[in-house]
């Protein structure tokens, strides 16, 4: 075999693989609730003083995937404690997010978090907004940019072929990922 026609073999049968890859079409994992519910737990709990005016504590993360909005809501136990008063106030705080692909981290992370609701037992209703900012400062200190899930190097490549994230979609029960081959 010449060298001219080896070449021509060896970029036949480079065509031939790049064709392979798109005949694989896009790939889907499955990230159940439970998986989620995890990586949350393992960060908490939370404590933090806040502003040097609040101690917060912040534990308990519960999970739920809200498919009609692609949002992942966390709700969340909390103990506010002002250092200054011999009292504590219990409470909760639900805060949802959007998911986004880090590829630095090849991770699921939350963004954009935005609290949904406050519930504070025992405190005035006229201090809600404030507590309801100090929940915003909460949000973007804690879950901001979180991974909540690692994608393995097998996901990202597959028969040789290298997968971009295309699609998350949220079900109640978990979140399918999308992948689509690089062309």
């Amino acid at each position: 075999m010449t060298s001219r026609s080896f070449r021509y073999l060896l970029a036949l049968f480079a065509v031939f693989l790049a064709g392979c890859a798109t005949l694989l079409g896009p790939r889907q994992v499955e990230v159940p609730l439970a998986t989620l519910e995890k990586a949350l737990a393992s960060r908490f709990p939370f404590n933090n003083r806040l502003l040097e005016l609040l101690d917060i504590t912040i534990s308990n993360p519960r999970v739920t995937l809200q498919p009609e909005t692609n949002r992942i809501l966390t709700n969340l136990d909390a103990v506010i404690a002002p250092p200054f008063v011999n009292r504590s106030f219990k409470g909760s705080f639900a805060i949802s997010g959007n998911l986004r692909f880090d590829p630095s981290r090849s991770a699921l992370v939350l963004a954009e978090p935005r609290v949904e609701t406050v519930n504070v037992d025992g405190l005035d209703n006229r201090y809600g907004s404030q507590i309801g900012k100090i929940g915003s400062l909460l949000a973007e200190q804690v879950l901001k940019d979180m991974p909540l899930y690692t994608f393995r190097p097998e996901d990202l490549r597959y028969g040789g072929t290298d997968y971009l994230l295309s699609k998350i979609t949220t079900r109640p029960n978990g979140l399918v990922v999308t992948f689509e081959p690089v062309k």
